[in-house]
This record gives C-alpha cells, sequence and structure tokens, in this order.
C-alpha cells in the first residue's frame, strides 16, 4: 500500500465513502432535523458503507468471484448488486435528501474522483494488471468526465453556467459510464470478446474489486441523483 498507485484504489473508495457519511449528515442538517437525528443518519451511513467495503473485499478475497463455471457466476451478481444499490441509493431518502440540500455543483464536482481512477487504471494497463481496452489507452473514455466535472462544478459555482450545462453534462458522463461498464462486462471471463490475452480478472480481487463495488457505484448514484437534483427546486 506504499504503492500511490495501488494506493489509489483504496484511498479514493474510503473518501467517497466519508463523502456520502458528510452529504448525509449535511443534507439532514439542512432540512431542519436535530443534532441526534444528524449524529444517527451519519453513524448508520457510516455503518452501512464500511460492511459494504467489507463485505465486497472479503467475497473477492475469498476467490468465489473468479469462479466462471457457476450459473449466474458471482461476479455477474455483484454486478447486478451494484445497481440495485446504486439506483436504491439514488431513489431513497438519503438520495432525496442529497439531491434536494446539497448545492448542484458539489454533486457534479465529487464526479471529480473519475480523474485519478483513470490515472491510476492507465498505470495498471502499463504494468500489465488491466487489459487495454479498460483504459483510455483503449475503449474507456471515463477519464472526460472526470476532467470536465472540475470544470462545469467551478462554472455552477461561480454562476457562469446553470442548469443546462449540467443536464447535457451528467447524460455525457452516464453513456461514459455505461460504456466502461459495457466493456468491462464482455471482458470477463465469460464472453471475451476482445480476446483471451484481454480478458478482465482483475477487479475481482482485492482491493481492485473496489472499482466496480464502490466507484462505479458511486458514479452511477451520483448520476442518478443530479438528475434528480435537476428536477427539483433548490433548497440551500
Amino acid at each position: 500500500m506504499s504503492d500511490p498507485v495501488l494506493l489509489a484504489f483504496v484511498g479514493i473508495p474510503i473518501l467517497l465513502a466519508g463523502a456520502l457519511v458528510w452529504g448525509a449528515m449535511v443534507s439532514w442538517r439542512r432540512a431542519g432535523a436535530d443534532a441526534s437525528a444528524v449524529r444517527r443518519v451519519g453513524v448508520l451511513t457510516l455503518v452501512a458503507s464500511a460492511a459494504w467495503m467489507t463485505v465486497t473485499w472479503a467475497v473477492a478475497e475469498s476467490g468465489i468471484l473468479t469462479d466462471w463455471q457457476r450459473t449466474p457466476p458471482p461476479f455477474a451478481v455483484l454486478v447486478l448488486a451494484i445497481f440495485a444499490l446504486g439506483f436504491g441509493l439514488a431513489f431513497s431518502r438519503l438520495g432525496t435528501r442529497l439531491a434536494t440540500f446539497l448545492p448542484l455543483w458539489l454533486l457534479v464536482a465529487v464526479q471529480g474522483f473519475r480523474l485519478p481512477l483513470e490515472v491510476a487504471m492507465h498505470e495498471m494497463y502499463e504494468r500489465g494488471v488491466m487489459p487495454v481496452q479498460m483504459s483510455y489507452a483503449g475503449r474507456n473514455f471515463d477519464i472526460v468526465t472526470g476532467l470536465t466535472a472540475i470544470a462545469v462544478a467551478w462554472l455552477v459555482w461561480s454562476g457562469r453556467a446553470g442548469h443546462r450545462l449540467v443536464l447535457a453534462w451528467n447524460v455525457v458522463g452516464s453513456l461514459l459510464l455505461v460504456n466502461v461498464v459495457t466493456v468491462a462486462i464482455l471482458g470477463t471471463p465469460r464472453f471475451q470478446y476482445f480476446g483471451p490475452d484481454h480478458v478482465n480478472v482483475w477487479v475481482m480481487q482485492p482491493p481492485f474489486v473496489w472499482l466496480p463495488a464502490v466507484m462505479v457505484l458511486a458514479a452511477l448514484a451520483g448520476h442518478v441523483i443530479i438528475f434528480r437534483a435537476l428536477a427539483k427546486p433548490r433548497v440551500l
């Protein structure tokens, strides 16, 4: 973990979990909840996040995700769970309050985590750990979302842009996320779409399992929450 590139796959998920806890507490406070309710939602969000990260790490460490002889494959079950949790979070009471009480620019800025993530992923490709199609040297263009998230967030924060720019950015970011998830799935041992020399198995081991289990989950939920925020009157 002294390797900064490897550390990114641990540090970014932990920071995202911390941001979720902070966002939950702030949104509850802005909704008028008392101090005890704010603390309670913070603790519950922290415990739920820690439990999910612990379970996914343990499952990956057990090796079960690399078993592609089962039907359905365990990794496919994990992917379905990630999508269910992502949409579940976005449409939950917590997602509603995040969309209502957090500034729009902040919701966009959080997606900037995809910039350092993509840089770290490219390094994993250069080290021979990750197949090329998962990097921006191949078919993954999600680095564009990370780069533009920072610019769009600043433009909205400074009053130079509004909902139309955020909507356009969020649509493009969502499509880029769908693209990289599709590329990742097609590269698994069940499909091997990019050939037997470019199989995507690295995310089935710790710490890389947190890429889909935490970072893709955060990206998915984040985009849906932004769509919900655009449809709501801002309460700041």
